[in-house]
């Protein structure tokens, strides 16, 4: 039985990534978001949960047994050791939940739309990668704007994620998303077809797509 196509989609912060899933979507593209399967592995009940109840203590759960979200983000932003402890915890239960639902796919292909899909040693998951690209200015730009945030906050949030060049050397597609949503969505109509016909064997793999062309 052939292994349903799959394309891992990424980008930096504010890059324009949701916008460019939602496309798929719209298209009837089966997407996994793995933010939210990173809530669903940490759920209650989970192995995931009692490892890091374990690991971080009881004050890492709120009183109802959820995770504590907020508490968490401020320990492992402030502490790359915790981060580590972590993300050991939640990396492997993420990549299992998503190798499951990849292997249940019978579509053409689908998506696994992770934001560290690199960084995050899932490449193996994916046959592709579509990165999702801008200037780093206007990332910081859109960053500042959305969260209202001061400059120096929203460049560590930039300075902590996978370069924007590393991105773009590990990128089978890209999408360069400086232009209008519209323009977006129409690249994802002409890669959608590209993919369509990559898992139907009429085309080669290789080159890859850029878009919109220069």
């Amino acid at each position: 039985m052939t292994r349903t196509l799959t394309v891992g989609l990424t980008g930096g912060v504010a890059s324009g990534k949701s916008l460019v899933q939602q496309a798929f979507v719209d298209l009837g593209v089966p997407v996994l978001d793995a933010d939210q399967v990173a809530r669903d592995v940490v759920a209650p009940g989970t192995p995931a949960l009692a490892a890091i109840a374990e690991a971080f203590g009881p004050t890492a759960l709120l009183g109802d047994g959820q995770l504590d979200r907020r508490r968490l983000r401020e320990w492992v932003f402030a502490d790359p050791g915790a981060r580590r402890r972590l993300e050991a915890i939640t990396h492997p239960a993420i990549r299992a939940a998503m190798r499951r639902w990849r292997e249940a796919r019978t579509e053409p292909y689908c998506i696994l739309s992770v934001a560290i899909l690199l960084e995050g040693g899932m490449r193996e998951l994916v046959d592709r990668v579509l990165v999702v690209d801008v200037a780093e200015a206007e990332q910081l730009r859109r960053l500042m704007l959305r969260d209202g945030g001061r400059r120096e906050t929203a460049e560590g949030i930039l300075a902590a994620q996978t370069s924007r060049s590393a991105r773009l050397a590990a990128a089978d597609d890209v999408i360069d998303n400086s232009g209008s949503p519209e323009q977006a969505r129409a690249a994802v109509a002409v890669l959608h077809a590209h993919y369509l016909a990559l898992a139907a064997g009429r085309v080669a793999p290789a080159p890859g797509l850029r878009l919109p062309h220069p």
